[in-house]
């Protein structure tokens, strides 16, 4: 029976790309005040951080219901399919547990995946599901090899910036603006399915050169699995930026760097400006 791949938006991954790579989309509302988008649908990355730049509030998500996965996973079954659904962190939404619930009543044609990530990082579950659909592996034996391997898949970003995180809640006024003055650059990670601080630098290229020593210190990229950058906002100066002072780390692998936008779920906190980098780790 064939596969096919279910992603919520979170992922990154919008509905144009999403029939590229013959996957299907479920996507997450997104609020600004009364106006309510389907994310990656009818609300696209420029015209988010053109809204997120203009509000003065944070944007509201809300996650996947069951009904909607379940409107979902009846088509693609009806349409002959089993379905391989891979979710957001569940750590950080309960649209997960909304997939696992809705999935209950498909006698195992449908499995969910909790990706512990988000963003571009969940984005290499789906590219890495994608090969080993192309090796004919059954349905359970790719839940499982993603249940191994994404314990080993690393998310970094690099702020440009703390204002959102105040915004957020997740750090003071106080801390905000000190560190605007200071020029302060935070660095996040994904940890055990949660956005946690792990660094912090002073300037840009400080910054960079923190990206690039904890890239290191988790034993390096495995260049064998899939790989990627992202930036966002309404350009991607920083990130080019980036890619000249971390030259070392790819020069002798690829001829060009997978680049793509970091979307609403990330993006709400992290403000324009940021840039991350995710990978499967070299096993150390």
């Amino acid at each position: 029976m064939k596969i096919k791949i279910l992603v919520d938006s979170a992922s990154d991954i919008d509905l144009e790309e999403a029939k590229k790579l013959n996957i299907e989309m479920i996507s997450m509302e997104i609020g600004f005040g009364e106006d309510i988008f389907l994310d990656g649908v009818n609300l696209s990355y420029r015209q988010f951080y053109e809204k997120l730049i203009e509000s003065s509030e944070i944007p509201k998500t809300s996650l996947i219901n069951e009904f909607r996965f379940d409107e979902v996973f009846n088509r693609l079954i009806e349409e002959g399919f089993e379905v391989l659904c891979i979710t957001m962190s569940s750590k950080l939404s309960g649209t997960f547990n909304a997939a696992q619930k809705a999935s209950e009543k498909y006698n195992g044609k449908v499995q969910v995946v909790d990706s512990l990530n988000v963003c571009v990082a969940e984005r290499l579950l789906v590219l890495l599901a994608l090969r080993l659909i192309e090796k004919n592996l059954s349905l359970q034996e790719i839940v499982n090899e993603l249940n191994n391997k994404k314990h080993n898949i690393h998310l970094l970003a690099l702020l440009n910036t703390l204002k959102y995180l105040q915004k957020g809640g997740r750090i003071s006024a106080v801390k905000a603006f000190a560190g605007e003055i200071m020029n302060i650059k935070p660095v996040i990670a994904i940890v055990d399915g949660e956005v946690k601080l792990i660094g912090k630098a002073m300037g840009s290229k400080k910054g960079n050169n923190l990206l690039n020593q904890l890239i290191e210190k988790t034993g390096g990229i495995d260049f064998e699995l899939p790989y990627a950058t992202a930036y966002s906002g309404l350009n991607d100066d920083l990130l080019q930026k980036y890619l000249i002072d971390s030259k070392f780390i790819w020069e002798n692998h690829t001829d060009k760097v997978p680049t793509y936008n970091i979307g609403s779920t990330i993006g709400t906190h992290a403000g324009p400006g940021a840039i991350a980098v995710a990978f499967y780790g070299k096993k150390i």
